[in-house]
């Protein structure tokens, strides 16, 4: 009898955990500053993949940037992450910022193009690269790949960071602050079109806003860290007071995930982002750089995820 009873009482939690609705899937999206473009595309992300993938709850998260969300990709939880693919790779290999601890990352998606800016303002005296030797300069906050984009293009320009200017590690909208009070002369930034940070500081009065070449760069960056960067330009009615096209380097953005993600979630937000890229284009202009054509193996410096190429296969896309 007993053992009838307990049958029957199986029976009833089985039959009620059946009627209980699936438990939320909870995903964070590391992406950067305020002051940036991967946190409003973030956002927009967040805001599409939690209306639309059955079950999903994502948030968006304010980051140091993509060193930053890689190491957070690496702890396993449930994150996926706006990065550069530059870092991507040094992640992806054990190198650089990622000595010893080699990240086991996947691409999802290629993203926008990411502009190297490196924003001065007149009266600084810095007017091409070679005059940031003995200023003070921000080469982006810790833990971005802003810093390390800016210190290759440091060192292709033959200039020591440490030892030929004064440095300072903050994110864009401090630099942008910090360029205004005049603590620094010039800061590196690199993110999309138009940054929010240095439009504000293109639009501030008194300020006339200096955009420095370094296209020329290019080549030997490549030459030491393979061809990650491709020589760019920096339209002058992007920013308010530009003289003239600034010529830059540029680097592509991916989004990523750990390899572990498994491949039906995967290839649920590749599908949404493609699929409401409209309404990410809200969320920031930059997204209507999200294109299909751009979906490639030469395109991403790491392998691709599993669920990525399966959705990619179905638009006629075939990835390595």
């Amino acid at each position: 009898m007993k053992i009838l009873q307990r049958l029957a009482r199986f029976a009833t939690l089985l039959l009620a955990s059946a009627a209980l609705p699936a438990a939320a899937q909870n995903i964070s999206i590391g992406t950067g500053g305020t002051g940036g473009v991967y946190y409003p595309l973030g956002g927009g992300m967040a805001a599409v993949l939690s209306k639309y993938v059955s079950g999903m709850q994502a948030t968006a998260e304010v980051t140091g940037g993509s060193v930053a969300n890689l190491q957070l990709i690496n702890t396993g939880k449930p994150y996926i992450a706006l990065t550069m693919a530059d870092a991507t790779l040094d992640a992806y290999k054990g190198q650089d910022k990622f000595t010893g601890k080699p990240v086991p990352v996947r691409t999802l998606a290629v993203l926008y193009p990411n502009r190297m800016h490196v924003v001065s303002v007149e009266g600084t005296g810095v007017t091409k690269i070679s005059d940031l030797k003995g200023k003070r300069v921000s080469t982006g906050s810790g833990g971005s790949a802003t810093e390390v984009m800016a210190f290759r293009v440091i060192e292709a320009a033959g200039l020591d960071k440490d030892k030929d200017m004064k440095r300072e590690r903050l994110g864009v909208a401090e630099s942008v602050n910090a360029l205004k009070d005049r603590k620094i002369d010039a800061f590196f930034w690199v993110g999309g079109l138009p940054t929010a940070a240095v439009t504000d500081l293109a639009n501030s009065p008194g300020q006339k806003i200096r955009m420095i070449d370094h296209a020329e760069l290019v080549p030997a960056m490549n030459k030491k860290y393979g061809n990650l960067y491709i020589k760019d330009v920096i339209a002058k009615d992007f920013y308010k007071g530009m003289a003239a096209d600034n010529h830059q380097a540029t680097v592509m953005n991916l989004l990523v995930a750990h390899q572990g993600m498994d491949d039906k979630t995967a290839y649920n937000i590749v599908k949404t982002i493609f699929d409401k890229r409209d309404e990410l284009i809200r969320a920031h202009k930059e997204a209507e750089n999200i294109k299909l054509e751009n979906q490639n193996t030469e395109a991403s410096s790491v392998p691709w995820h599993p669920g990525a190429i399966k959705y990619f296969a179905e638009r006629g896309i075939k990835i390595n």
